[in-house]
């Protein structure tokens, strides 16, 4: 049985994975990627959050890119940082470059009913505005995560996110 099991996985990242340095925080690394489409899903945006998320609508797709070699240890990370928000899903892409299908994980929002989840998300105009406190944040929420071995209780990423986007909302309107 041990055979069957896949020692690295490929990931389809939409969202704040699209940019390398969000990568390179996370998984001190930036694995090979090639852009692919993801077809019956669609990118929203999320009421007062900058990273999007995404669930199935019939004819739409969304456009990402797969990271590929992600490690099991380097996956659980990925789920941590995805957090509660979203479910791991097992999907089926098309590398743009090839036309080739792939399997590969992602994450889905594990709301489908979400009244916050509107329009489409727009990684060009994130990229520009939100991107460097996104980074930061990131930056954070790995030092967290090293720290949990020491510590009883951190917070997840949405925690995170909301305390960090809520002190620099602070420092803007100060």
């Amino acid at each position: 049985m041990s055979s069957m099991v896949r020692t690295s996985h490929d990931v389809f990242v939409y969202g704040s994975l699209l940019a390398d340095e969000v990568v390179r925080v996370l998984l001190n690394r930036l694995p090979s990627s090639t852009p692919a489409t993801l077809h019956g899903y669609h990118r929203f945006k999320i009421k007062g959050r900058v990273y999007p998320a995404i669930l199935p609508v019939e004819n739409k797709k969304v456009t990402g890119r797969v990271l590929h070699e992600i490690s099991g240890s380097e996956l659980d990370i990925l789920d941590e940082f995805e957090d509660v928000e979203y479910n791991r899903s097992d999907a089926e892409v098309v590398l743009m470059d090839t036309f080739e299908k792939l399997q590969v994980h992602t994450y889905v929002w594990s709301d489908p009913k979400d009244p916050n989840l509107y329009g489409e998300w727009d990684f060009e105009e994130w990229k520009q505005v939100h991107m460097n406190d996104f980074v930061k944040m990131t930056d954070a929420f790995m030092v967290e995560s090293k720290q949990e071995s020491e510590l009883p209780e951190t917070k997840t990423r949405v925690q995170t996110y909301e305390s960090f986007y809520n002190q620099e909302n602070d420092k803007q309107s100060s």
